[in-house]
């Protein structure tokens, strides 16, 4: 068992927000700041990771191999992940005309000990083989994290809080929501803001994370994507400006933003009924922050 305790911010802290459009609408809005896990595997990172990182401690395991691309997440936080707990770490890099220094994210993975492999991108669509040219002495963890043993470290942080009517979470893989409804002592409603363009697929893959039909109490949002993954326009960027202006705490323009801008547009379109408590995922992802913002 790996020792989380003095390194991780666990339970991690949810507030109430207010806004005249809450109080218009009787509803109240509470944020889960599972940004504050750790600087740099926080959020659905840590969630997703440490039933990995303790599976990998248990069977041996002192490398671990991911996947992902030059701005990911997933890809900081297992390089962290590493250095904290003591795994080397390879991560194969979508590319094969990037390097180390090809991007902030890269960049910091290098100096935490994280290697890379750097394929093309169509080779990187095959990971099983790609997962061949390396020895079996790694232990294999998903692009974003997402499997069945990530699924429990997201169902717990539901616990860590009384259970609201609604919990709302950014969807990139599927694997966060599919971790919050997996959680079966949760009775109320998960509900999911993709921020993926053309994304009903997702529907299904958090249906093969639960490995059964997409639940009664799930619901996923796919038209505040603006224009796709980490894509971006001012109207979003304004949203995100007056919102930590107001609030004190930053979103970021890939997940955590469309998120709550999404939330706002739905309780205007009277979504919520009165009286409903809803929480808010803040699931990190601020490496990945436009410096601008």
């Amino acid at each position: 068992m790996l020792e989380f305790e003095s390194l991780i911010n666990i339970p991690t802290p949810v507030f109430e927000i207010f806004d005249d459009l809450f109080l218009e609408n009787d509803i109240k809005v509470f944020v889960k700041r599972d940004d504050l896990t750790h600087e740099q595997v926080s959020g659905n990172k840590f969630r997703k990771l440490k039933y990995n990182l303790i599976e990998a401690k248990n069977l041996g395991f002192k490398k671990i191999l991911t996947f992902g691309g030059a701005y990911s997440n997933h890809i900081a936080a297992v390089a962290e992940a590493g250095f904290l707990f003591g795994f080397e770490t390879l991560g194969i890099v979508r590319g094969d005309e990037l390097n180390e220094e090809s991007s902030p994210t890269l960049k910091m993975a290098f100096q935490k000990g994280m290697r890379f492999e750097f394929v093309s991108r169509e080779a990187y669509r095959n990971k099983e083989i790609l997962c061949s040219k390396f020895s079996n002495e790694y232990f294999v963890i998903p692009e974003g994290g997402s499997n069945h043993l990530a699924l429990k470290g997201v169902a717990e942080l539901l616990d860590e809080q009384p259970h609201p009517e609604y919990i709302c979470t950014a969807v990139g893989t599927g694997g966060t929501m599919a971790g919050l409804l997996n959680n079966s002592d949760y009775k109320g409603r998960v509900l999911g803001f993709s921020v993926l363009k053309n994304s009903d697929f997702l529907i299904n893959e958090v249906s093969v994370f639960l490995e059964k039909t997409f639940p009664d109490n799930a619901e996923l949002e796919t038209k505040f994507h603006f224009g796709g993954y980490a894509k971006y326009n001012d109207e979003l960027l304004r949203f995100i400006r007056g919102f930590e202006l107001k609030h004190g705490f930053y979103l970021d323009q890939v997940y955590t933003g469309k998120m709550f801008f999404g939330v706002y547009q739905k309780i205007k379109e009277g979504h919520f009924k009165k009286g409903t408590r809803i929480i808010l995922l803040h699931t990190g992802g601020l490496q990945g922050r436009l410096p601008e913002l």
